[in-house]
């Protein structure tokens, strides 16, 4: 029988080394903020998931383009991470490993596969990282008339790529050279409550217990975030750990058990999560204005949902998990916090959250 168990105290030791060793190599500063992040899904999956995206988020399309046969749509919304969904034939699928599980081996390409953070120098972080171990897609980075571009082999521990842009001209021109146009029938419904859901607000990754702290701690030595703090849920055999750039901005959750998976059906709803789907990312969150007509205009359209709204403006905040994606396998999650609370949720809130998960 397993003996091993989390402990915050070994994880803010690790946190505080990565910070010393981002300092010291000159890495503190390099990595801005979340650019975009990429979700591919199966060839036939595009156009529906980007409709998806279209009538359940505030972000609409903002280009479509064919690059050497991978199809591309980018889903825009200003003041929010970009949204880029890609679909295409693969030879080699370097994610492909992560994806398979009972309940995701039917969709073996499908995942959000790479968080890109702006970069001020991506060839100076490329030689850096290299030094230190990490392992890139490519030998150097990619460039074309509008980027330099590089991005990591997928985490041992999360099944992610980290991607870094250094843009040359406008930002957020992610089309590399030679690309051709798509014209796709997609368009943005016009519908008040979409004008409520606002920018990316975080993801959360789903992490064995043991990998927990590598996971975070690895993240925090290619990026420029920090670890912030904690949440224990003990009934549920689960932990809601986030970590936060300075300043603010998109945050980075990872959720794991306390203890690792157990056969006996004890092991709570992460690990459970974990065995159907694999490593990866559970879910993305999205800031809302005014979420109770946004809940009920989203039910109305036909959206389903794990749980309803939880919280209260007492509490500092309301949110809400749908139903996964068929096409991408993510759940959205709405957020609306009030009178200043900076939070995540609260332990009542990330408890409902997490046990509604036993219902996908």
């Amino acid at each position: 029988m397993s003996t091993f168990r989390n402990d915050d105290d070994t994880l803010r030791a690790g946190a505080e080394e990565v910070l010393k060793e981002r300092r010291r190599l000159g890495l503190e500063g390099l990595v801005g903020g979340l650019e975009a992040v990429s979700i591919r899904v199966e060839p036939g999956d595009l156009v529906p998931a980007a409709r998806e995206f279209l009538e359940r988020t505030g972000h609409a399309l903002a280009d479509a383009f064919d690059q050497a046969g991978e199809r591309c749509c980018l889903l825009r919304l200003p003041g929010s991470a970009d949204v880029i969904l890609r679909a295409g034939p693969l030879r080699d699928n370097p994610f492909r490993s992560y994806n398979y599980g009972p309940k995701s081996g039917h969709l073996p390409d499908t995942r959000l596969e790479t968080f890109i953070f702006r970069c001020g120098d991506v060839r100076r972080y490329a030689a850096i990282q290299k030094e230190r171990g990490v392992a890139f897609l490519t030998p150097e980075p990619l460039e074309t008339s509008a980027f330099l571009f590089i991005q990591t082999r997928p985490s041992a521990y999360t099944g992610n790529s980290i991607g870094l842009v250094q843009w040359k001209g406008t930002p957020g021109r992610y089309r590399g050279d030679g690309c051709a146009d798509l014209d796709l029938p997609l368009e943005k419904p016009d519908k008040a409550h979409l004008k409520d859901i606002l920018e990316l607000d975080h993801t959360a990754t789903r992490v064995h217990a043991r990998d927990r702290d590598p996971a975070i701690l690895e993240f925090m030595g290619l990026t420029g975030y920090h670890f912030d703090f904690a949440v224990h849920v003990e009934s549920l055999n689960s932990i809601t750990n986030v970590a936060r750039m300075p300043g603010g901005g998109f945050a980075m959750v990872f959720t794991s058990g306390i203890e690792p998976y157990s056969e006996d059906g004890s092991s709570g709803p992460t690990e459970q999560y974990i065995h159907n789907y694999g490593r990866r990312v559970h879910h993305m969150a999205f800031h809302c204005r005014d979420i109770r007509p946004v809940f009920s205009a989203l039910k109305a359209d036909g959206m389903e949902f794990l749980s309803e709204l939880v919280g209260s403006p007492g509490e500092g905040l309301r949110q809400t998990f749908s139903r996964p994606s068929k096409r991408t396998l993510l759940v959205n999650e709405y957020i609306e916090r009030y009178d200043g609370f900076d939070g995540f949720f609260t332990k009542s809130n990330v408890t409902l959250l997490t046990k509604a998960t036993e219902n996908q």
